[in-house]
């Protein structure tokens, strides 16, 4: 790579990173200054002051789905991280999963997104068997919506459901009322362990005061009918009564302390090494060009402890490389796109982050191998897709595609997916997309997830439409079709970006590439919490 392509390259990185943060800067702010303000009148912390002050100081907070609702809700005004703040934080040395409601976007109340959001948390939380901690502020359900987060599967009621079962396992869940806790809602932190109250702040009941008075025509006030005297010493429903949110936070931190040790997964760690290579250098290996092709191994190199990395295969399946490293001391085994023209022993030129039907086989077996050594695994994914055309199909990349999603499917050992740049088609499912489960799944600001590329999905598209309209009998002159395609790619392009997939939660976070290394440490840290209590089986689709 010259040095005019590494400068420009690591230009258009810095400036994606600049976007990421303003675009970030405006979502901390939650439902704004006003809301803001109202929220301190009462003596509140904001819910990122609270997550804040909950985890040990100057350790890092990984915070999950920090761009749910992304420009979407427009005609609701929005709703900044779908109203509610979730990640991974340490507590008194322990990792745990936090939920905040941020009583600043519509008063806590829950959005379709909300939900999914706090199913994801308590999803980590249930696959790591981390504790969680739940910081309740909400007016519950956004009503006008309601029929988008009430019944259904995977909708508000799951919550609860979930909660059950993180009891029946042993997984510890703390609860702070500290704000409004209503209807539903008001099940989530009964159904924990253990729950406290903050005093005149907190209240929490199954119908306020005026619906109260509707139904049944009693007068009482909220404090009364669900506050923190009355579940403390009368009805025995919370556990701690707090004089304030500091206070309130200080009691969770104090319990968590006496929480026992947990049995470990076993992952193998030894003392960290910094890789050789700077992993500055990272912002200018990246393409601004995604189709530009180029060494993945430089990326690998900035990524892994001292810079080393035992490649599997490595003369074989050229279009993904594989290979056993460390990551902040943890043994890793690595499955990574690789976006070099690649030329096979028999002289048969590869395109770079394609899948062929050798480089299915062989990450099939290395997956197979680190379920043997109970290895995480990390897919760095930099895909377009399968090899398609006659030779390909004659060849069985089908079979050999099939077999790789089955591996990624049945892997026992946890596994972490790393969006860099494309993220394409099958290719996503066989990297270990959304859909297989890993245990956490980042993007960079360079990524860019779809069906298909957007050149050849605007040129799908527009023989589509050219088809139809013909078909009525229209005349398309060539400028005409020019500006439909054009607007097909605009239209197409929007649905690319990093930003519309973190904003439906098909990634857990955009990241600085810089991060990588904190978010994969992090994530083993929290999977070894976990024994592993299955054989890996591929079933039918033997390797």
């Amino acid at each position: 790579m010259s040095d005019n392509d590494f400068n420009r390259n690591e230009d258009n990185m810095r400036l994606l990173m600049q976007q990421m943060e303003h675009q970030l800067s405006i979502i901390h702010k939650g439902g704004g200054d006003k809301a803001i303000a109202r929220q301190r009148e009462q003596g509140k912390l904001l819910a990122r002051e609270r997550v804040e002050y909950l985890c040990d100081k100057d350790t890092p907070f990984f915070e999950i789905g920090g761009f749910a609702a992304w420009g979407m809700y427009k005609e609701q005004g929005g709703c900044p991280s779908a109203g509610v703040i979730c990640g991974v934080g340490t507590v008194k040395g322990r990792q745990c999963m936090i939920v905040a409601n941020d009583a600043t976007v519509k008063a806590g109340a829950w959005f379709p997104l909300a939900a999914k959001k706090n199913l994801r948390a308590q999803e980590i939380a249930m696959e790591n068997r981390l504790p969680i901690i739940y910081l309740v502020d909400s007016a519950g359900v956004f009503l006008p919506m309601q029929d988008e987060i009430f019944p259904d599967k995977e909708h508000f009621g799951r919550i609860f459901r979930n909660n059950a079962l993180m009891s029946s396992m042993g997984i510890v869940q703390i609860s702070a009322i500290m704000g409004s806790c209503v209807a539903g809602g008001a099940y989530l932190p009964i159904m924990s362990d253990e729950a406290m109250i903050v005093d005149k702040t907190g209240s929490i009941f199954l119908a306020g005061s005026y619906l109260v008075k509707a139904a049944i025509g009693e007068d009482v006030d909220n404090e009364t009918l669900g506050g923190a005297t009355t579940h403390c010493e009368i009805s025995g429903v919370t556990d701690y009564k707090c004089k304030d949110d500091k206070d309130c936070l200080d009691r969770i931190r104090n319990i968590v302390d006496k929480i026992g040790s947990y049995d470990k997964a076993g992952f193998d760690r030894i003392a960290a090494k910094d890789p050789l290579k700077d992993p500055k250098e990272l912002y200018g290996i990246m393409p601004a060009d995604r189709s530009k092709q180029y060494d993945t191994m430089d990326i690998i190199e900035r990524l892994v402890d001292n810079s080393e990395i035992e490649l599997y295969k490595e003369d074989y399946g050229k279009t993904i490389l594989t290979g056993y490293a460390r990551i902040d001391g943890w043994a890793v085994g690595i499955v990574a796109n690789n976006r070099k023209l690649v030329k096979t022993k028999k002289g048969e030129m590869q395109f770079g982050g394609v899948i062929y039907s050798d480089s299915a086989d062989k990450a099939t077996r290395f997956i197979a191998n680190c379920n043997q050594k109970k290895i995480p695994l990390l897919f760095l994914q930099d895909v377009t897709g399968f090899m398609v055309g006659s030779r390909s199909e004659h060849g069985g990349i089908i079979k050999d595609g099939a077999k790789m999603v089955n591996a990624v499917s049945n892997s026992v050992v946890p596994k972490f997916t790393v969006i860099t740049g494309n993220s394409y088609g099958a290719g996503n499912y066989a990297m270990c997309g959304k859909a297989y489960d890993p245990r956490f799944i980042v993007a960079w600001p360079t990524s860019q997830l779809a069906v298909m590329g957007g050149e050849q999905a605007a040129k799908v598209l527009l023989q589509i439409q050219t088809a139809a309209l013909k078909s009525k009998g229209e005349v398309i002159t060539p400028e005409a079709e020019k500006e439909l395609l054009d607007r097909i790619k605009d239209s197409y392009a929007s649905q690319l970006s990093p930003y519309y997939a973190a904003s439906r939660l098909w990634t857990d976070a955009i990241i600085d590439p810089l991060h990588t290394r904190a978010w994969i440490s992090m994530g083993i840290e929290a999977a070894n919490h976990a024994p592993i209590t299955r054989q890996f089986n591929m079933g039918l689709l033997q390797v």
